[in-house]
Order: structure tokens, then C-alpha cells, then sequence
């Protein structure tokens, strides 16, 4: 294609109008993110879904993604679930402590635009605003905003071997509603869909690579004993201290295959990645569901107390024993559960507690209860997601005073660590995810967060080896 071609297409790829030749490469249309006129409040936006052969959806964020754009990846292995989206159709970046508030308009915003077109009758084929905030709203966390708010140009949603996509684009003034949809019907023709069936993997020697200790071990121990003495005074109950770690590799991390191997290495956790649209991401195998919303039916977890797995089944089960016994990791996890009960009380929901069970997941496992309740019609996913974050799981008790010594105690900015990533849809179903056991990639550079929660009876080495063991999953998924 010529350079006065690529300029006519950048000019008129929003209409989806071919060239005299109809001879334009597929790539343009799902790369192309410039919008030839401003989206508004007002512009109307074509969501139109289809069912597709069943996919890998990363294989398609691998194949269609930009890393100069946004894009939201989200996997749960278990329940056979995975979103994709990439590309801006209406976005913001929220600096406000009303954040929260923030997206929930602009998500209405969003869907008051929207005209549904296609296969609507698809129970997956829900136009979504995707979501990420930093753990501190007064903190702008380079390079990642207190709030950012995106309606993808591209969603591909797969359930089992269900796949479909859903496509919104920008409706100008007098346009032809059906002849735009004829064409995107026709661009999706085009598609081979086979060859995104999997991930188009290579070998990749292993990374050769320096890990700088960013967090001093010695100043993290001692935050700890500092926090023990605060809990011995009657401050607070508990706190949750983050610790750190930079790495260096000799060659740019690669996104996709990172993803890849966490969803290997953890197919019992929530994988997620996110990116600012300026080559920075945010990735990550999360155990922790902050809460999910399905036809008014709401679910959190209530997570926190934990210890290694076994080498063998004998030594696992003497391990699951000894947690579930330990007075010290249960009062950690009593915390988040009584957090988590009263909050959703407090505006006037009635939820319900499973007993108390075992999350195993590959190299840890942890105290567990599900939490359910019903969500009426006035109140809005994003507004539990405001109540509940951040949880006791991820700042302490009481929450205001953890917050305050954590700002004191660690000295690098959590950025997303812990902090809700995921969606709400046009239907007021949602997926958030607690950032933990997560990463942020910058070309060659890495930066690896974890945490541990410190309660009356903790110990400062084993909590520090605790955290490197969270560490070292993440490690392996790097490199």
C-alpha cells in the first residue's frame, strides 16, 4: 500500500469504506485507533456481536493487539473463561478521589450511545467498559492513572466453546447504520479464524537477567517488627506490608508468552493483564476475586491466611491441618470475612457465608469463604466494588489506619498493586479482580509485587518468606 493509500484509509477506516481496488489489508482495520472525528457524549456507537469458531482470545489479542493502545486481558482456566479487549472506541483517565463514581457514569455514558446490532441474543455478546484503578486515588501512579476507563474497539468474549466478538464503532452524523454494519460483517468474513485457535508460541532461549532488591530485605522485616508494635499497642489488628522487586533482562519481556506461562503455571488463578496504551502493562495470576456480579447474584471471597503445599500428598494434607488449626492465620482471616459482611450490611444486603475451606492453589494455599448476597436493581456493581476496596485482605484493620503506615512503612508507590481490575456490562453484570501476585513490564524492565498480612503473633522471617514465594511464581512466568 502506498503512503497516499495508507492516508485515505487512516481518513476513512471509521466509515469501514474500501478503496477503488477493495484491496485494503485487514490489519488496518483492527489496528487503526485514530478516530478521523471526535467521539462524544452524543455520538452513537454501533455494538455489533457475532458468534465466531471457538478461540483462543489471548491468540487474538497476540494477532490483533497494539501495544500503543489499551487493551484488558482476563482468564479464568477453571471455569474455561477468557476476555479479550483491545483498542479505544470512548476511553478517560479519572484523578479524581471520586473515581469510582466517575466510571460508573461514564459506563452509563457509554451504554446510553450504544445500539446493540448482530447476534444480541448471545448470553456472552455484552458490550463491556473495562476498568483499572490504582490502590491510593490521590497518588497519579506513573505510568498508570488513579482511574482508567476504556469501551474497547474490539471484544472477544469465549465460555467453554462458546466464542464471540463484539465490535463497536463510532456512528457519524448520516452515516448509513446498514451499510457500516454490511462491511464489518464483511471485514469479520475475512478472518481466519483457525489460526487463532492457539497461540502462535515459539522457543524463546531462557532471559538472562539481574534482579536489584528494591525493597530492602532487612528494611522489610524491620517495617514488620515496627507494625507488631503498633498491633501489640492497640493501633490496629493487622496490616498488610508489599514488598518489591525490580528485574533486568538482556531483552524486552514479551507480553503475550509472560501471560501465557502464568495461565500455565496457574490454572487455578485469575490471569489479567492490562496496559496504559504507551507499551507499559500490568500483568498477573490474582487467587483473589474481588467480587462478580451474574444476573443480580453477587460473589466475593473472603481470602487471607496461608502456607506452603506439600512436596506429596501426606505432607499437604499435614500442612492444610496445621493451617486451618492456626490461631494466628485464622484471626487474619476472620478479619477479611467480618470486613466483608458488615460492609455489604451496611447498605442493606443480606449476605451468606460457605464454612470456611481451603483455596489450594499450586505453591500456596489459603483460608477461604465465599461470600454470596442478592444485588437489587438500584444498587451498581461499581458501586461494591468502591465499598469493599481495599479489602483487610490488602490493607489491614482498622483500613484508614493501615493505609496511613503503609504509606509510611513502604517506601515505592503500589501503582495497581492490589488494587480492583475488570469489567461492568451493559446488562450490570461485572468481574473484578484483586491485583496481587502481579507484575509491571516496561520494554526490558520488570517490577514484581507481594504482600504479606502481619497480625499479632507474626513472624518477620516467615513472612519474608512467604512474599518470596509469591515472588518466585512470578519469576517463573517472566522468564
Amino acid at each position: 500500500m502506498t503512503q497516499s493509500e495508507s492516508m485515505s484509509f487512516a481518513t476513512q477506516s471509521n466509515n469501514l469504506i474500501l478503496d477503488s481496488n477493495n484491496n485494503i489489508e485487514l490489519e488496518n482495520f483492527w489496528h487503526n485507533r485514530e478516530l478521523s472525528f471526535t467521539v462524544t457524549k452524543d455520538t452513537e456507537i454501533i455494538s455489533f456481536a457475532c458468534s465466531i469458531p471457538s478461540v483462543d482470545p489471548l491468540a487474538c489479542l497476540q494477532k490483533f493487539g497494539n501495544p500503543q493502545t489499551l487493551h484488558f486481558y482476563w482468564e479464568n482456566c477453571s471455569k474455561q473463561e477468557a476476555v479479550a479487549a483491545w483498542g479505544v472506541t470512548r476511553s478517560d483517565y479519572v484523578k479524581s478521589d471520586s473515581r469510582f463514581g466517575i466510571a460508573r457514569n461514564f459506563a452509563h455514558s457509554c451504554f446510553r450511545q450504544i445500539i446493540r446490532e448482530g447476534a444480541n441474543n448471545l448470553t456472552i455478546a455484552k458490550p463491556s467498559v473495562f476498568c483499572s484503578f490504582t490502590f491510593f486515588a490521590d497518588r497519579e501512579s506513573e505510568p498508570f492513572k488513579p482511574g482508567t476507563l476504556f469501551l474497547p474497539r474490539f471484544q472477544i468474549v469465549k465460555k467453554n466453546k462458546s466464542c464471540c466478538l463484539v465490535v463497536n464503532f463510532p456512528l457519524q452524523r448520516g452515516q448509513d447504520k446498514h451499510r457500516i454494519i454490511q462491511q464489518i460483517e464483511q471485514r469479520i468474513n475475512k478472518i481466519n479464524w483457525s489460526a487463532l485457535e492457539t497461540l502462535d508460541t515459539n522457543e524463546h532461549k531462557l532471559f538472562s537477567i539481574d534482579r536489584d532488591r528494591i525493597c530492602d530485605p532487612n528494611y522489610f522485616k524491620s517495617a514488620i517488627v515496627s507494625a507488631l508494635d503498633s498491633i501489640a499497642a492497640g493501633e490496629l489488628s493487622k496490616i498488610v506490608i508489599a514488598h518489591n522487586t525490580e528485574i533486568r533482562s538482556d531483552t524486552p519481556f514479551k507480553l503475550i508468552e509472560s501471560i501465557a506461562n502464568l495461565r500455565q503455571l496457574h490454572p487455578d488463578c485469575y490471569i489479567f493483564s492490562t496496559g496504559n496504551g504507551e507499551g507499559q502493562n500490568f500483568i498477573g495470576a490474582s487467587p483473589e476475586r474481588l467480587v462478580s456480579v451474574q444476573n443480580r447474584q453477587l460473589v466475593t471471597d473472603a481470602l487471607a491466611g496461608s502456607a506452603p503445599r506439600g512436596t506429596n500428598n501426606t505432607e499437604d494434607l499435614h500442612l492444610a491441618s496445621l493451617l486451618l488449626k492456626n490461631r494466628k492465620e485464622k484471626r487474619e482471616h476472620q478479619a477479611v470475612s467480618d470486613f466483608t459482611l458488615a460492609r455489604l450490611r451496611s447498605i442493606g444486603l443480606k449476605p451468606q457465608q460457605l464454612p470456611l475451606q481451603l483455596l489450594k492453589l499450586s505453591n500456596i494455599q489459603h483460608l477461604w469463604t465465599p461470600i454470596y448476597a442478592h444485588l437489587p436493581a438500584e444498587i451498581e456493581p461499581l458501586e461494591i466494588v468502591e465499598l469493599l476496596h481495599p479489602t483487610p485482605a490488602v490493607a489491614g484493620v482498622s483500613r484508614e489506619i493501615a493505609c496511613k503506615k503503609i504509606r509510611q512503612y513502604e517506601k515505592f508507590d503500589r501503582s495497581l498493586y492490589a488494587a480492583p481490575l475488570g469489567w461492568v456490562d451493559c446488562e450490570g453484570n461485572c468481574e473484578f479482580v484483586v491485583g496481587i501476585r502481579s507484575a509491571s513490564i516496561d520494554g526490558d524492565r520488570a517490577r514484581l509485587y507481594a504482600g504479606a498480612g502481619i497480625v499479632s503473633g507474626s513472624n518477620p522471617d516467615r513472612e519474608f518468606d512467604e512474599v518470596q514465594l509469591k515472588l518466585q511464581s512470578l519469576l517463573k512466568a517472566l522468564v
